[in-house]
């Protein structure tokens, strides 16, 4: 599933760059996941780096967007192909 950063943001740049699909970016009040590009960091790590660096534990799995690893795996081949 996509993850979900919560309105506890605090807007501290920690997760920024720890993604590696360039899938978290600036929203109007906090930092934002684009769903259609965060695979959990499924094919790159084998943990959410977002997630290990937030100080506050803001970033959640997303309800409304659950996908199993495999999934997860598609999409991260399709990012990459799309990104070659």
């Amino acid at each position: 599933m996509a993850l979900l950063i919560t309105d506890k943001c605090i807007n501290c740049d920690m997760c920024l760059p720890e993604c590696p699909n360039d899938a978290i970016y600036e929203g109007d009040k906090i930092y934002e996941i684009d769903v259609n590009r965060c695979t959990e960091c499924v094919g790159f790590y084998d943990h959410q780096t977002c997630v290990s660096v937030c100080p506050i534990e803001c970033i959640v799995p997303h309800p409304e967007h659950v996908e199993t690893k495999e999934q997860l795996m598609e999409k991260f081949k399709g990012l990459n192909l799309f990104n070659s």
